[in-house]
C-alpha cells in the first residue's frame, strides 16, 4: 500500500515538473522574436507606445503581453501605378510609372506611428499621381515625346523629394508607358498621313521635273 502511494506521489511530481517545464518553455518562447535578414523591427509597448529605437537582425527578448514587435521589410521593392493627366494644351495622357522604394531604416518608428506597415501602398500611388499631374501640366502633348528625357528627369526629381517627406527612399523612377487619348492620337495619325502625302507629292514633282529636263536636252540636241 505504502509503495503504491509512493509511486503515485512520484508520478504526480513528474507530471507537475513536466507541466512547469512546459509552461516555462511557453513563456520563454513568447518572450523571444526573430528579425531576419533584410528586415527591421519596431517594438510597441502598451505603456510607452512605439519605442524610438529600430531593432536590427537577430533574436531578441520582449515582455509578453506588454510588448509586441512589428516587422518591416527594408529591401528595395518595385511599385507600378498609372495616372491619367492633362497636358498644357488640354490633351489627356495616360502614363505608367515604375519606382523602386525602401524605407529610411532609422525613421521606421516614425513611419509606423504615422502610416503603419503598409506605408508604401498608402503613400506612393498618391504622391506619384500628384507629381505626374503637376509635371505633365507644364508641357504640350507633343512635347512629352520630343522632350521625354527632360520630362522623366522632372518627374524623378520631384517624386524623390516628395517621398522623402514620408521617410521613403526612391532608388529609381521611370516612366514605362505613355499614350494619348483617342482624339489626339487620331490627329497625330492624320498629320503623319498628310506629311507622307506631301513627301510623295514632292517626290512625284521632282520626277516630273527631271523628265522635262531630259526632254529639253533631247530637243536641244
Amino acid at each position: 500500500m505504502g509503495s503504491n502511494q509512493a509511486a503515485v506521489s512520484f508520478l504526480t511530481n513528474i507530471a507537475r515538473a513536466a507541466l512547469g517545464l512546459g509552461a516555462s518553455a511557453t513563456i520563454l518562447n513568447s518572450s523571444l522574436y526573430t528579425v531576419d535578414g533584410g528586415q527591421r523591427a519596431v517594438l510597441f509597448d502598451r505603456f510607452r507606445g512605439v519605442i524610438d529605437d529600430t531593432v536590427g537582425e537577430g533574436t531578441h527578448f520582449l515582455v509578453p503581453w506588454l510588448q509586441k514587435p512589428y516587422i518591416f521589410d527594408i529591401r528595395t521593392k518595385p511599385h507600378t501605378f498609372s495616372s491619367i493627366s492633362g497636358t498644357k494644351d488640354l490633351q489627356m495622357v495616360n502614363l505608367t510609372l515604375r519606382v523602386l522604394s525602401r524605407p529610411e531604416v532609422n525613421k521606421l518608428p516614425s513611419i509606423f506611428k504615422t502610416l503603419g506597415l503598409e506605408y508604401d501602398e498608402k503613400v506612393l500611388p498618391s504622391i506619384g499621381n500628384e507629381v505626374l499631374k503637376a509635371v505633365v501640366a507644364q508641357f504640350n502633348a507633343d512635347q512629352l515625346l520630343t522632350e521625354r528625357p527632360h520630362v522623366s528627369a522632372l518627374v524623378r526629381d520631384s517624386l524623390i523629394r516628395r517621398a522623402k517627406d514620408f521617410n521613403i527612399v526612391l532608388d529609381d523612377v521611370a516612366i514605362t508607358h505613355l499614350s494619348y487619348g483617342a482624339e489626339f492620337s487620331k490627329a497625330v495619325e492624320q498629320k503623319q498621313v498628310a506629311q507622307q502625302e506631301a513627301e510623295r507629292s514632292k517626290f512625284v514633282a521632282l520626277i516630273h521635273l527631271a523628265k522635262l529636263d531630259v526632254m529639253a536636252k533631247w530637243i536641244n540636241v
